[in-house]
This record gives C-alpha cells, structure tokens and sequence, in this order.
C-alpha cells in the first residue's frame, strides 16, 4: 500500500526570514522530519512513498537524489571512472512529484491519483511525528469501510475540531479553539476520496471534502491516545528534540 506524504507548505512560522529550508527537512535530532515520518511507517512494513511537492520541492528531491551515497559506504574507481555501493541500509521508495508552488492540500492530493493503483492508500503530513499504531489504524478503517479514516486526538488546539459519534465523524471544523478532538493527520482513504476532490489549486482537503465525507457518516476516526506533535514553529521543533530523547517514536 501507498503512503503518500504532503510536502508543499511553506512552514513560515518555524524558520527565520533569510532560511529557505523546507519544513519536511527540518531537523529534529539530525535527521529531516520527513526522514522520521517514513520511518513510522516503515517500522510497520510500508515502502512506498509519494510525495506531492510545493514550496522547496527542489531542495527536497536534491536531499533524496543524494540520500544513498550520503548515508551508505561507496568506493570511486578513478581509474574507471566507476563508483560501488558497498552498503545501504534503506529498502523503501520514493516517488517525488511537483504538484504546484501554492496548491493547497486537496489539490496536490487530487493531482498523484493516476499514481494510486490500490483501493486504499495512507496519506499524512510531513510535520506530525508520533508513536501511532499504523496496522490498527488500518484495521479501523477496513472495519468501518469508510471513505476515509482520520486520527483524532483528544486535546485543546487551533487545529480542526472534530465531533465524533460511534467511531465516525458527524461534523469537522477547521481551526477553532475549543476542547474537542482534533486532526492528528495519519489518514486512511479508499481511493473514492478522489471524487470529493478538485485539480485545482485552491482545493482544501480539510474544509469541504472533509466536511461533505462527515456529513455522509463516511469519515471514520481512529482515536490515538499516545504521542502526538505537531511541529509548526521553532520551538515545537526544539520539544521534538526533547520527545525524542525520551520515547521512540516508531517501533
């Protein structure tokens, strides 16, 4: 199953005025939060990634273009001009797709469909780190048969507000304050989640697809209740450094 990784926002609020780097390639303990978010998933066996790219996509396809001989053992021939891998460690995939500078969520989305060849396929965000069970969010959403299944989590924010009614959503609202279960990310959709969205670059997957999918009792939501951190300005940056250091993260 696919595993698609939004990467297009700008991520104004974590970096200064003069850094251009993309928030996917934050760092949190030295490796990108990009890097961390594939390893969620792959600690439960998922190896191929699509991520739709925006603003620094180029930064991001260079970090993966040179990730293999950056983090592998490699000897240079000069003589043949011929260079060998003498280890690698990684065995998963990366499709990297520029999907627009300023397309929003839904559109990006809507523009890797004709790359998704299964009934179902993850997607989440690529500044959310948590110790989510990925297998039981999947079997939540097999045993719902939803379009779409969403991680809520249980706490006070200005993300979106979900209200939540034997295991399904019945209304979502986006970024207001107050106690209320919010979008943790860690999706699971069927692939008819296509049909609620729009190639167009104002598409807003969290405003009328997931509303219209709650007002249909076709969004499922899998409550999690461990670890969850959202990194959205330079100092969540710094608490996942912290969180690092006293939990894993992944399996």
């Amino acid at each position: 199953m696919k595993v698609v990784i939004l990467c297009g926002g700008r991520g104004s609020r974590l970096k200064s005025e003069k850094d251009n780097t993309p928030k996917p390639l934050a760092l949190v303990r030295g490796k990108p939060l990009i890097w961390h978010i594939i390893n969620i998933y792959r600690k439960f066996g998922y190896k191929d990634f699509i991520l739709p790219l925006g603003y620094g996509g180029d930064l991001i396809k260079e970090y993966f273009y040179n990730y293999q001989w950056k983090n592998s053992n490699f000897s240079i021939d000069y003589s043949k001009s011929e260079t060998q891998l003498l280890s690698s460690h990684e065995d998963w995939k990366v499709t990297l797709i520029d999907t627009g500078i300023d397309t929003m969520t839904g559109g990006r989305i809507k523009r890797i469909e004709k790359y998704i060849d299964e009934d179902n396929f993850m997607l989440t965000y690529s500044d959310g780190l948590c110790n989510i069970d990925i297998n039981k969010l999947l079997k939540h959403h097999l045993d719902k048969g939803k379009i779409a299944t969403v991680t809520g989590i249980a706490r006070k924010s200005q993300y979106g507000i979900m209200e939540v009614k034997d295991g399904l959503a019945v209304d979502f609202k986006e970024k207001k304050s107050l106690d209320g279960i919010i979008n943790g990310g860690f999706f699971v959709l069927n692939k008819k989640i296509f049909q609620y969205l729009w190639d167009d670059s104002s598409c807003i997957f969290e405003e009328e697809p997931l509303r219209q999918l709650a007002s249909q009792e076709n969004l499922a939501v899998f409550m999690h209740k461990g670890i969850w951190l959202a990194v959205d300005t330079y100092k969540d940056l710094k608490e996942a450094d912290k969180v690092w250091d006293m939990h894993r993260l992944y399996p």
